[in-house]
């Protein structure tokens, strides 16, 4: 603590400090009986020093207890009446208990019971009433400061909580910050690798057959061309999420769980769309849904639909079959979607467990408190198998 700071009294203790002086010698001046010494300037200087000296009872809590128990001895000593310096060592002592150690404290209480008795010695008080005055004044001003200290513990522990309870919320609030990003990546991911695998296959397709079958290259311009354009609407939903959604701010939005607008993400509806564009790379793709259809979250779809796109755009890319199943069912309890590759030729299904894709896929079962399994099947081919729960159940998953 600066120096200037340790000497800069409280307002209150100032007032306080003036409020006893003032009191002290108007009574000291108007009332003074026998056989105590009329007031005069020793009574009025001694006054002034013991009950100013309260200003710096929380700077310097034993020096004060010091100050003013010598200045009120001397002030009986010289044959004053006791009048209200007799509570001002108390008031100081008070301090001391609740700012002070152990070996002070006890200093201060010997100090305070001996001035204490030395003012009803100087009264010409019974022995009994003296005794009994220098333990209880000690005992309450004690009490009371050690109440104080309790206090003043307990708030600087509930100040401390308060901050560590906010490092927290900023932890996870940039954590969320974080989360929020890898969900984004993984959307860019499944967006460009499903397009831009058709735009690849079908540029190669274009190439091959140029001169050979110009009506063929020219579909398969087409082609990817459309799922160009579609790549860049599904980025352009994107960017509006980003913008709704401020990921550079780590304090907002108010609630980064809620959903993001309906227009703005793809759902189970659109699967057979998907299933359409997949038709052009020469993949068949059979759509079947099961129960009573109805609206979901919005993050549901959006994983549903992901999981699909990713895994028909494994077919298209490693197993060379030419036809694929998805089979949606709706439960009283689950979303179940279920992905199934008949096998081909060229079948990678050895890479199911490491591949980056089916990690994704996992994870995004993961976040809505799903199940996600993949692997061959006996009688050949590939299966991906995605339970969604509903209902209650059906909310995002702490990261």
């Amino acid at each position: 603590m600066p120096a200037t700071e340790a000497f800069r009294p409280r307002p209150a203790n100032v007032a306080l400090a003036v409020g006893f002086a003032l009191a002290g010698c108007l009574a000291g001046a108007f009332y003074h009986p026998a056989p105590w010494r009329p007031f005069g300037l020793w009574a009025y200087l001694l006054t002034l020093l013991i009950a100013l000296a309260l200003a710096l009872r929380e700077n310097r809590p034993f020096g004060v207890l010091v100050v003013t128990a010598a200045g009120f001895a001397g002030y009986l000593l010289l044959g004053y009446q006791p009048s209200l310096n007799f509570w001002v060592p108390a008031f100081a002592f008070i301090s001391v208990a609740a700012r002070e150690g152990r070996a002070r404290i006890g200093g201060g209480t010997a100090l305070l019971a001996a001035v204490i008795a030395l003012s009803g010695v100087c009264g010409r008080l019974p022995w009994p009433v003296v005794a009994v005055q220098a333990l209880i004044v000690p005992a309450v001003a004690c009490t009371v400061g050690l109440t104080q200290r309790r206090l003043a513990e307990r708030n600087a522990e509930l100040r401390r909580l308060t901050a560590l309870l906010d490092q927290q919320q900023r932890r996870e609030a940039r954590r969320a910050v974080l989360d929020e990003r890898f969900r984004i990546a993984r959307e860019l991911h499944d967006t460009i690798s499903q397009h831009m695998t058709i735009v690849t296959l079908q540029a190669g397709l274009a190439e091959y057959v140029f001169f050979t079958d110009p009506p063929s290259a020219r579909r398969a311009l087409g082609t990817a061309a459309a799922a160009g354009r579609e790549s860049l609407e599904e980025l352009r939903r994107l960017l509006v999420v980003l913008r709704t959604y401020d990921l550079g701010d780590p304090s907002g939005p108010e609630n980064p769980a809620d959903p993001v607008p309906d227009d703005l993400l793809a759902g189970v509806d659109r699967i057979p769309e998907l299933a359409e564009r997949l038709e052009a790379a020469g993949l068949h793709v059979e759509v079947r849904f099961a129960g009573e259809r109805r609206p979901l979250h919005p993050g549901v779809e959006l994983c549903a639909y992901r999981v699909v796109q990713e895994a028909l755009t494994n077919v298209v890319k490693h197993s060379g079959s030419a036809t694929a199943e998805v089979t949606v069912r709706y439960l009283d309890d689950e979303l179940q979607v279920i992905v199934l590759d008949r096998g081909g030729p060229l079948s990678a299904t050895s890479t199911a467990g490491s591949g980056h894709g089916l990690i994704g896929m996992r994870e995004r079962a993961k976040i809505w408190h799903g199940s996600l399994t993949a692997g061959t099947r006996p009688e050949g081919g590939f299966q991906v198998r995605l339970g969604l729960p509903l209902g209650q159940t059906a909310t995002a998953a702490d990261p």
